[in-house]
């Protein structure tokens, strides 16, 4: 019958009485099922964070972007930045050296600098991967404290509730101090 059809008899569940069989094209059997492990398993995109036009970016901008950079870092992708320069802007790219030092330091709890601070013609540019086992560490924490918080929740008390912030916060100074 599967002859006929062109098609392959191929056995589901043999250790089962009667064996299982299906009549399938097994070639494209097992294409789909490699299609499906390999969807799975995605490479971390590199994300590109532009610091702005030019070095005239206000430090409130710069910090959106190193949150935005933050996000990026915890799912998992690696980050460029870019700062540009413009007109006579070049004669002082050291401004845009110290900013993206300064963003470096920033995310140092996270992630680890893969590639320094280098100019690339009217562009300065650095890479940013993420520190895996940090990001892990920290991932566990937040749900260890989301799960406190929940937990709290339940019982109602406010000067619990004062604590876990007061605990919270001196968590978040040690991670930053590190």
């Amino acid at each position: 019958m599967a002859e006929e059809a062109g098609l392959d008899l191929v056995e589901i569940q043999p250790d089962v009485r009667p064996p299982v069989c299906k009549i399938m094209d097994y070639g494209k059997y097992k294409y789909e099922q490699s299609k499906k492990k390999g969807g799975g398993s995605k490479a971390p995109e590199m994300k590109e964070v532009r610091l702005g036009r030019s070095a005239k970016i206000d430090e409130h901008d710069v910090e959106i972007r190193a949150k935005q950079a933050r996000k990026f870092i915890m799912q998992g992708h690696k980050v460029m930045f870019v700062q540009r320069f413009r007109g006579r802007e070049m004669a002082f790219q050291d401004i845009g050296l110290e900013r993206l030092k300064e963003i470096a330091e920033g995310l140092s709890d996270i992630a680890k600098v893969e590639t320094p601070p280098r100019q690339q013609g009217r562009q300065m540019s650095m890479i940013m991967s993420p520190d895996r086992p940090k990001v892990e560490a920290i991932k566990r924490r937040e749900e260890a404290d989301r799960k406190k918080a929940e937990a709290d929740k339940g019982g109602g008390d406010a000067d619990a509730a004062q604590q876990n912030a007061a605990d919270e916060a001196a968590e978040v100074e040690e991670t930053s101090n590190a």
